[in-house]
C-alpha cells in the first residue's frame, strides 16, 4: 500500500494517543468513554506508524507530499 499520511498528520495522531493514555491513566476518563477514545487512539496510532489510513483510500486522500518520479 502506498502512504497516504503525511508527517504533521502522524504527529496530531500520536499526540492524540498519548493524550488519552495520559487521561486514562490520570482517570479523567472512564467506562465507556474511555474504551470508545482508547479504540479510536489505538487506531490511530497503529494508521500513524504504518503510514496507511484505509479510510483515507477510501476518500483519496493523501495528507503526504506526492513524490516525484525519478527523471534519468
Amino acid at each position: 500500500m502506498k502512504t497516504n499520511v503525511g508527517n504533521l498528520d502522524r504527529i496530531f495522531r500520536v499526540l492524540f494517543a498519548v493524550i488519552v493514555a495520559l487521561l486514562f491513566g490520570l482517570q479523567i476518563i472512564s467506562g465507556t468513554l474511555a474504551l470508545v477514545l482508547a479504540v479510536a487512539a489505538g487506531v490511530l496510532l497503529l494508521t500513524s506508524l504504518l503510514g496507511v489510513c484505509p479510510l483515507y483510500t477510501l476518500l483519496g486522500i493523501h495528507t503526504c507530499p506526492m513524490r516525484k518520479p525519478n527523471q534519468a
